[in-house]
């Protein structure tokens, strides 16, 4: 196929057109063998932290859940459904938009961006980027700044002029300059909250920013290149999905779909294994590699090896050179949520967004102390994935030479490959990791896996790209997994160190207006909270949920009533959860923050497909929204 062909797809459907992930995961079969044990109610499917003590009797009010127990904590009334092109907050909150893309941080770009023309090549990397995800917003001197990733871009929107196709040097360069980041200073004046042009903070980071290798990996002959024979410098970051933030200050940006940026003008190339593993192929999705020859696998075959990392940037020196920590390892990083361990070392948790991979989680070996030099925490550690039990335990393996019988290098590398070899748990599209600010647990999103369970032609069950067989498990229960679901785990000890833990299920997003078996999800979903496939989760300060959705929103068949995607808002303690925003129609609703005084929260708005948020007659635009209280008072 030409890549105008592709050019729709989302980056989970442009692998699976290249390399089909299995159907069935470990983690299906975990929960799976727990459900026919246990029972759906059980403690697998807990819900609130005080389910077992409460009891389950508790959760039987699907109304109750709707609306919200008597002693609820959520400062606002739940929405309905909506499937129009817009976003839509409660009563008593509005919203307007902060960033789009083509906005100008410098005063040197257009103020306002042609519809016909798109972006300029000399202003591509001016403007806010496209495609915003994961963001943080940082208090520095007074001044708030906002960090947030560009994930990708819509070359039918960003390249009006030529219908999309990218055909020259300068079309691939303009593109490369959308991607990446953006640093922005933001303030809120008589016209709300804007971008502060020309901000001394104001940076843009994007495909040919230098950056800085460090870890383990560093200067390892796997990631030199003819451009930089020692393997410690890097131009760009790609696919920038979900972020982090660390405890000393700077931002975790994350390198998700990498893969997709590399093809080969040699048609007779000859993959690696490594190549398949991470789904690296012969055809990239923007045409790079015949324009850009650092994205020719037949010319510059450790390229890829540079990519798939986290990236710490620091917002508040904007000099600075960001660099990518290889310790944390190499593969699809969705986000990266941090916690500091009862004795100071820094955890991180990650995951692998792609069917069929795993969990995961770093332990430094230094320890936090505020004020300190902490430029070596993540480059110092332990990588570990993480095994679920159908009773409900789980352990973090660790990646060992040891273990994997491969050298540490090569772990960190071909991290997929380690994680294999010591038998890690299978896992739905594991998305964001959220940390409780007030509780010793934390939260993956299993986005969906809507092929699981099916055979291929031969009868045999489909795996991974390193043959990790997917059949139905504890943690990932349903076959066809059309909805998706959200784990929790609490560490042993109340110790994000500890190398064990136990688990269940915060929910199993399903329709019950539909479905009257596990497609119905689980308890705390019903009539008026409808959703489908979890990805964004961030905690507030108070400790609740925030869940942000990119899944099927035609609103029709196994989707009725779950209109567009939306961010709800859940609360542990009792396991209810209430919508409280949607989406403009087509788009993904991701990235989350708040200001420093909590009274403006900053929600991210991805590919919409409805000319949103400028009207007829304007092109689309990506945009991060501010959404505020009339009151005054606290979001959320």
């Amino acid at each position: 196929m030409k890549e105008s062909d592709l050019s729709h797809l989302s980056w989970d459907e442009w692998d699976e057109h290249h390399d089909p992930r299995p159907e069935e995961t470990d983690f299906d079969r975990v929960v799976e063998a727990a459900l026919s044990r246990r029972g759906f109610l059980s403690g697998l499917v807990a819900f609130g932290s005080g389910a077992t003590a409460m009891g389950a009797g508790l959760l039987n009010s699907t109304a109750a859940m709707a609306m919200g127990h008597g002693a609820t904590r959520f400062a606002f009334t739940p929405i309905a459904a909506q499937t129009d092109f817009t976003v839509h907050v409660p009563e008593g909150y509005s919203w307007a938009p902060l960033a789009r893309w083509g906005d100008p941080l410098f005063s040197d770009a257009p103020a306002t961006l042609d519809p016909a023309t798109g972006v300029t090549v000399e202003a591509s990397d001016r403007v806010f980027g496209e495609n915003t995800d994961g963001m943080e917003l940082f208090s520095v001197d007074g001044h708030e700044l906002i960090a947030v990733n560009h994930e990708y871009v819509n070359p039918g929107v960003n390249l009006p002029a030529t219908g999309g196709e990218i055909e020259t040097a300068e079309a691939v360069l303009t593109l490369q300059n959308m991607q990446g980041v953006t640093v922005m200073e933001v303030a809120r004046g008589e016209a709300g909250w804007q971008i502060v042009v020309d901000s001394p903070f104001n940076r843009r980071i994007h495909h040919n920013t230098e950056m800085r290798l460090s870890g383990p990996a560093a200067g390892d002959a796997m990631l030199q290149t003819s451009a930089d024979p020692t393997g410690t410098m890097v131009l760009g970051t790609l696919n920038n999905c979900g972020s982090g933030r660390t405890p000393w200050g700077t931002y975790l940006t994350c390198e998700e779909n990498f893969n997709g940026y590399f093809g080969s003008t040699d048609p007779n190339f000859e993959r690696p294994a490594a190549f398949r593993r991470y789904g690296i192929n012969l055809e990239s999705r923007y045409n790079y590699e015949h324009h850009d020859a650092r994205f020719d696998i037949s010319v510059e075959p450790n390229e890829p090896n540079r990519f798939g990392y986290i990236v710490e940037i620091d917002p508040s020196a904007p000099d600075s050179t960001p660099v990518k920590r290889t310790a944390l390892g190499r593969f699809k990083h969705e986000n990266a949520a941090c916690a500091i361990a009862p004795d100071g070392r820094v955890a991180v948790y990650m995951g692998d967004d792609e069917r069929g991979e795993f969990l995961y989680k770093f332990l430094s070996n230094g320890v936090y102390q505020p004020g300190g030099n902490t430029d070596g925490l993540l480059d110092d550690g332990q990588l570990y994935v993480a095994r679920f039990n159908e009773d409900g335990s789980g352990e973090w393996v660790a990646l060992t030479p040891e273990a994997t019988g491969m050298s540490e290098v090569e772990i960190l590398v071909h991290t997929r490959m380690a994680a294999s070899a010591v038998g890690a748990t299978t896992m739905d599209r594991p998305e964001w990791v959220a940390v409780n600010p007030i509780a010793v647990e934390a939260y993956c999103a299993l986005t969906n896996n809507s092929r699981r369970a099916l055979l291929n032609d031969d009868g045999t069950m489909r795996a991974n790209a390193g043959g990790d067989v997917m059949e139905l498990n504890a943690v990932n229960p349903r076959e066809g997994n059309r909805y998706g679901q959200i784990v929790r785990w609490r560490p042993a000890n109340d110790d994000h160190a500890s190398d064990s833990f136990d688990w269940d299920l915060y929910v199993m997003a399903g329709n019950p207006e539909v479905h009257e078996d596990a497609y119905a999800g689980s308890e705390n979903v019903n009539a008026g909270n409808l959703f489908n496939s979890p990805d964004g989760m961030m905690f507030d300060s108070a400790g609740l949920l925030w869940i942000q959705t990119d899944g099927n929103d035609s609103n029709e068949g196994d989707f009725a009533g779950m209109g567009n995607n939306q961010m709800l808002c859940g609360d542990p303690e009792t396991g209810e959860i209430v919508r409280f925003l949607t989406g403009p129609n087509g788009s993904e609703v991701t990235g989350l923050t708040w200001s420093s005084d909590r009274r403006t929260m900053f929600v991210g708005i991805q590919h919409p497909s409805a000319p949103f948020p400028d009207g007829e007659g304007q092109l689309a635009r990506s945009s991060v929204v501010a959404v505020w209280r009339n009151d005054g008072g606290l979001v959320g």
